[in-house]
């Protein structure tokens, strides 16, 4: 008798960032600018939350997408502070955004829908596209400064699409979706039957005005799914918890996947999250917008080609000059250089490779006297 496995499972490789951290992590004596994990700890109010809870024994199954008072926390969050409106009973709290996005995508995907996703992307988007059976569309736009062109987006769409995902700022590049580039892609999509993915982790670490969601577009509410997490502005990473905002009618569907996925977040870190939402994240972002300036100088004065982040805590940059591809770039960097950097075709975008500036002051500049040192030798 041959036993086998779910054929979407076998056709997905694990994680190409995953697996270059860990190289770097093993490499003796690598400086690591690789992971997107801020070096800042978890602000002792919200750690003292949890405490608290627990003394309380607030230990006991909570309600599968969240205690009332979180969502309805989330919910005025959300309202005062980005302008969206999604009741109570259209918010669910996820383990991290990973799960959200895993809970839209197994909500919204047929086998063999189509998701058309911006390119340079985190790699995730493509392997939980194809854990559904779904088909991944990579749309570059390296090569109009990371801003979709609109015809381009026309001619991704078939009859198969079902979905796009949008991130921004962006990871790996920082990047944020223009005004003009936002109106470009909801005049070709509103009328059209295709779900919008918005995924807004690192939409309160900006550092320029005039940040605009697509989210904003609220006459496509009925499309629109919104993904938010505590990790990146409150260092939150460890404790995996996101959140999920979408039309009532699609949020009832998500939450049947969610329930059956994970049941629920734990019962005594929700009041942590409630006064995670109450933080002034105002000195994160200053932090960041200090070593993004620093690391931009840096690598311009290396005569490295990048373009300026405007949120988030990455720099893309441009090697291919150097005329080899980025793993084997990024390999020979690591392995001479000693400082670790993440390729580029692991975000679906050769030619580039991604540095973290979630780092020290002191790590940001050791690494980038070993990038300096490195180039000087190509």
């Amino acid at each position: 008798m041959e036993l086998t496995l779910n054929s979407a499972v076998m056709n997905v490789e694990l994680s190409g960032i995953r697996q270059f951290t860990y190289l770097v992590r093993d490499t003796p004596g690598a400086c690591a600018l690789t992971i997107g994990e801020p070096d800042l700890n978890t602000p002792d109010a919200i750690k003292e939350a949890a405490k608290a809870a627990l003394d309380a024994n607030d230990t006991h199954y909570p309600p599968g997408n969240g205690f009332p008072y979180l969502l309805e926390a989330v919910s005025k969050f959300e309202a005062e502070h980005h302008g969206l409106h999604y009741a109570p009973n259209e918010i669910i709290m996820t383990v991290g955004a990973t799960e959200a996005l895993f809970a839209a995508f197994s909500t919204v995907l047929n086998p063999e829908d189509e998701v058309i996703i911006p390119t340079p992307a985190f790699g995730l988007y493509e392997a939980l596209v194809r854990l559904q059976d779904g088909v991944p569309v990579n749309l570059p736009t390296e090569h109009n400064h990371f801003q979709i062109v609109p015809q381009e987006l026309k001619a991704a769409i078939t009859p198969k699409t079902k979905a796009i995902i949008l991130t921004s700022p962006n990871n790996p590049t920082g990047c944020m979706y223009t005004k003009e580039t936002l109106d470009a892609v909801h005049d070709i999509l509103k009328d059209k039957p295709i779900f919008v993915l918005c995924d807004d982790v690192y939409r309160t670490l900006v550092y320029t005005e005039g940040y605009h969601s697509f989210a904003e577009y609220q006459d496509m509410r009925d499309r629109i799914i919104v993904i938010n997490s505590f990790s990146k502005p409150y260092a939150m990473t460890g404790w995996r918890l996101g959140y999920c905002m979408a039309d009532a009618p699609i949020m009832d569907r998500i939450q049947v996947f969610h329930q059956y996925a994970v049941t629920s977040i734990p019962s005594f870190v929700q009041k942590a999250c409630v006064t995670a939402l109450g933080t002034d994240t105002s000195d994160v972002v200053e932090i960041f917008r200090k070593r993004r300036d620093y690391v931009y100088k840096r690598l311009v004065d290396m005569g490295l080609e990048v373009q300026e982040p405007e949120g988030a805590f990455y720099m893309f940059i441009n090697i291919q000059k150097y005329g080899m591809d980025s793993q084997t770039f990024c390999e020979k960097m690591l392995k001479e250089g000693l400082v670790g950097v993440i390729p580029g075709i692991h975000f679906g975008t050769e030619g580039y490779m991604r540095l973290s500036y979630c780092y020290s002051d002191a790590d940001l500049k050791e690494g980038l006297d070993r990038i300096e040192k490195f180039i000087k030798t190509l």
